[in-house]
């Protein structure tokens, strides 16, 4: 995954995990209580994995009641960063777009 570029979703699993480790579960609320939009699980774990491997997120020890926590890496939180940056330079290209 392009760290520079990462798909919204992904984008919002990190924007959940920048806080601090979650579940799936609670990953899957944080989003739909900040945006609406509800991941469904198979989705969510779709993007679990690829930003496993991409090294933007890892697995913590499972657990009470078997749930997985994932914590945001180093890697990832530049990835983040950078696409934060990336998304506030666009927004304001399009506001000097607008009030021309």
């Amino acid at each position: 995954m392009a760290r520079n570029n990462l798909p919204e979703p992904a984008l919002l699993v990190l924007a959940a995990l920048a806080a601090g480790p979650k579940h799936g579960y609670a990953i899957i609320n944080e989003i739909e209580g900040q945006t609406g939009r509800r991941l469904g699980p198979g989705t969510l774990y779709g993007i679990i994995a690829r930003l496993e491997r991409s090294g933007c997120i890892a697995a913590l020890d499972v657990e009470e009641r078997g749930r997985r926590p994932y914590r945001i890496t180093p890697a990832g939180r530049r990835a983040f960063d950078e696409q934060m940056r990336s998304l506030q330079h666009y927004q304001r290209a399009l506001r000097t777009l607008a009030s021309r």
